[in-house]
C-alpha cells in the first residue's frame, strides 16, 4: 500500500519549502506552490541553479501573508498573499513567457539587498494560465511558476535505496518534491500512470531530469558531484538523470498526509522504462 508521507509546497520559486499536513488541489497544482518568483532586470526567473544563495531564504505561511527568512542574519520580510502593486509584466521560465504581478517595492528592496542581485518578485493571478507541455499533457492543463508541471512525485523507498549507494545519505529536501509517498519499491512511480488519491485524478506524464541543484546543501551551500554522479549508474536514460516523476492533474479538492496513493494504471511507454523497473 503507497500512503502519502509528505506534502511539500515552494511558494516562491527556488527559495525554501514548507511541509504541511494537508494541501488544497487547485487547477495548477497544490495551493500556493510556486506562486510567487524572483525575476531579474531581463524579467527572467532566478534559480539555485544560478544563485545558489536562494536556499538561504527560508519560507513559511503566516496568517496574512508569507514570511520570509534569511537564514544568515535571521533578518526577515512578510509578503502579502495578494500583490499590493497592480502593475504586471511578462516573466520568462525557461521556454515559457507568461504574465505575472509585481508585488511590493519593499519587498524587492529587500530581496536585492539580501541577494545582493537586483531582482524583483513577482505573483501568478489567477487570470494567468500557463499551459503545460503539450507533448506530454492535454490543452487546458496548467502550472504555476514551476519548471513545467503542477506536481513532483517521488517515492520514500527510492531516496533510501539511492543513500545505501552514497558515502553520505542525502535529504529529501534536494530533490524538492511536492508528494512524498511510503510502500512499494524503490522507483515505482516511474510506472504509475493514473493516480487517485482522496478521490481525486491524477496522471504521471514524464520522468523528471535532474540538475545541479540536487547537488547544492540546503542549509550550507556546499556543492558536491553528488547524488547526481551516482545516480548516473544507474538512472540514465537518454543523456538525462532520472529520478521522480512529474505529475498533472484534472481535479480540485484537499489531499492529507496518510492519504492512500491508488494506482489505477501503469505506463508501459519504453521513455518510462529505466534498466528494470520495480513492481508497483
Amino acid at each position: 500500500m503507497h500512503r502519502i508521507s509528505q506534502l511539500i509546497i515552494y511558494p516562491i520559486k527556488s527559495l525554501g519549502g514548507i511541509e504541511l499536513t494537508s494541501a488544497k488541489v487547485t487547477d495548477r497544482g497544490l495551493e500556493h506552490d510556486r506562486r510567487w518568483m524572483l525575476i531579474d532586470d531581463d524579467n527572467r526567473f532566478l534559480s539555485q541553479r544560478e544563485y545558489a544563495q536562494l536556499a538561504l531564504c527560508q519560507v513559511s505561511l503566516e496568517h496574512h501573508g508569507l514570511k520570509v527568512t534569511y537564514t544568515p542574519d535571521e533578518s526577515f520580510i512578510t509578503i502579502p498573499l495578494k500583490p499590493l502593486k497592480q502593475d504586471t509584466l511578462e516573466v520568462t521560465i525557461w521556454d515559457d513567457t507568461c504574465i505575472g504581478q509585481l508585488v511590493s517595492d519593499e519587498v524587492d528592496g529587500w530581496f536585492t539587498e539580501k541577494l545582493r542581485k537586483g531582482c524583483r518578485l513577482v505573483y501568478m493571478p489567477d487570470e494567468t494560465h500557463r499551459q503545460t507541455d503539450l507533448r506530454y499533457t492535454s490543452e487546458g492543463m496548467v502550472t504555476s511558476f514551476s519548471d513545467a508541471y503542477p506536481l513532483l512525485l517521488i517515492g520514500q523507498s527510492g531516496l533510501d535505496d539511492l543513500n545505501t549507494r552514497l558515502e553520505e545519505p542525502l535529504p529529501m529536501n534536494r530533490f524538492r518534491p511536492n508528494i512524498v509517498f511510503t510502500g512499494g519499491s524503490p522507483y515505482s512511480e516511474d510506472l504509475m500512470n493514473h493516480i487517485q488519491i482522496n478521490n481525486l485524478n491524477f496522471y504521471g506524464v514524464k520522468l523528471c531530469a535532474r540538475c545541479i541543484m540536487t547537488t547544492i546543501d540546503q542549509q550550507t551551500l556546499a556543492k558536491g558531484k553528488e547524488p547526481l554522479k551516482t545516480l548516473a549508474k544507474y538512472r540514465r536514460k537518454d543523456n538525462k538523470i532520472l529520478f521522480g516523476q512529474n505529475i498533472a492533474l484534472t481535479d480540485t479538492g484537499v489531499i492529507h498526509v496518510g492519504d492512500e496513493l491508488t494506482v489505477l494504471s501503469m505506463h508501459t511507454e519504453d521513455r518510462f522504462i529505466i534498466n528494470a523497473n520495480p513492481a508497483i
